[in-house]
């Protein structure tokens, strides 16, 4: 249990490294870094119109209040900046490590080579304005519900928070994965981006069979849907269970796939 206690520690104190390292290259490029936050707050509008819709036209929707929706909104714009801050940007850049072979020199690195492909740069740029308009509008959508304020329900919907980014990491990393294999993933970021942006609403507006789909074949649903039902007591026996077990199960996945496609692999130089 120490060397594992002790392991963490080390891969810690290097997430802290990439942190720093990421930061100084963007205060390098400022003009870059302000545009990237410009660019967001026009998404973030865009995002708030769909909710401006919804509060003129003043009617439930599926059993869900224009205020209950908000909060629905509220969490896939806070897991939207989450996205792109931790993991998009090396998401993107995986097929460009392996077709330039900068993949061999993070293979020599004393550490984990999955760790360093998919968790190198974060860009804090992608997520101010997300992470601050999605946080107003969860405050702002609680309050005006009525849910109590509680120990319990602030921990609840922080761990399904973190339940989501687990499940974002490893649903959108499993397709980049293709890149060992074809190199080019452009058209599989866009059908991940549109997957992704099916979050903006509450899962229960679409049609039954797609719900089952974006739960339980690749359950995109549960990145945003479990904070905001657990808060509102919507939480069916099937969504704790299977909420708990998709995130272990979809990382094992992706660890398997990692595993299998380094295998295959060969070297851009060779």
């Amino acid at each position: 249990m120490t060397a594992v206690w002790r392991e963490c520690l080390r891969y810690a104190r290097i997430y802290g490294l990439f942190a720093k390292n990421s930061v100084i290259s963007m205060m390098e490029y400022r003009v870059n870094f302000v545009f990237g936050i410009l660019i967001e707050l026009a998404y973030l509008c865009i995002k708030l119109s769909y909710v401006y819709v919804i509060y003129r036209i003043g009617v439930d929707i599926r059993g869900f209040s224009p205020d209950q929706i908000l909060l629905f909104t509220g969490v896939y714009t806070v897991m939207a900046g989450l996205y792109s801050t931790f993991f998009y940007g090396n998401f993107i850049q995986l097929p460009e490590h392996i077709r330039t072979g900068s993949l061999d020199i993070m293979m020599t690195r004393p550490v984990s080579l999955q760790f360093m492909a998919t968790l190198r740069s974060i860009d804090i740029g992608y997520s101010i304005p997300n992470l601050i308009g999605g946080v107003l509008m969860i405050v702002y959508g609680w309050r005006q519900s009525g849910i109590p304020v509680t120990a319990a329900h602030v921990a609840g919907f922080i761990g399904f928070i973190l339940i989501g980014v687990m499940l974002t990491y490893a649903i959108f990393l499993l397709p980049q994965l293709l890149a060992f294999w074809t190199v080019k993933t452009g058209g599989v970021n866009e059908v991940s981006n549109a997957l992704f942006d099916f979050n903006q609403m509450p899962m229960a507006i679409y049609h039954t069979a797609i719900q089952r789909a974006g739960t339980f074949l690749l359950p995109v649903f549960l990145i945003s849907n479990l904070s905001p039902l657990y808060i509102l007591g919507r939480m069916t026996p099937v969504y704790w269970v299977w909420g708990c077990a998709a995130p272990l199960l979809f990382l094992l996945m992706t660890r398997l796939l990692w595993r299998i496609a380094i295998r295959g692999y060969t070297s851009a130089s060779s």
